[in-house]
């Protein structure tokens, strides 16, 4: 009975933390920002994965989502957990058992200024956007 009761609390806290995650409301300025950025783009199939050795920057958009830029084309990763709390001033900080960054990944995020770690985001897919073609 002792191990059943810690293991319900943890099971309640963690299902808690989901039900914050997915009821969090877009954030308006972020969604604008994003749009900005892929503006004359199109969405292509997501992914799950992208190479981390192939990314050139890295854009976070406050409480919305990370942009990873492949050559031409830019990844979307709209965080499964914790979006809400992306702040362009933070750092990113990646650990990944793999030469891939994959959405069962975690971003922990450090504060540029003091240097702590304030939290973390767990990913999702990454969508890719490309530049649509000129029309002839």
């Amino acid at each position: 009975m002792r191990i059943t009761l810690p293991l319900v609390a943890g099971l309640a806290l963690v299902l808690g933390s989901g039900a914050i995650a997915r009821d969090a409301q877009p954030d308006p300025k972020g969604e604008a920002k994003l749009a900005k950025l892929l503006d004359g783009r199109v969405a292509g199939k997501p992914t799950s994965c992208i190479d981390m050795h192939n990314i050139d920057s890295t854009e976070v958009i406050d409480h919305t989502a990370i942009v990873y830029s492949i050559g031409g084309t830019l990844y979307v990763n709209r965080p499964q957990m914790a979006a809400e709390a992306l702040d362009s001033d933070d750092i990113l900080v990646t650990k990944t058992i793999s030469t891939q960054l994959c959405r069962i990944d975690t971003v922990r995020l450090v504060e540029r200024s003091s240097m702590f770690e304030r939290g973390f985001v767990g990913l999702g897919d990454f969508v890719p956007y490309t530049k649509v073609a000129a029309a002839k």
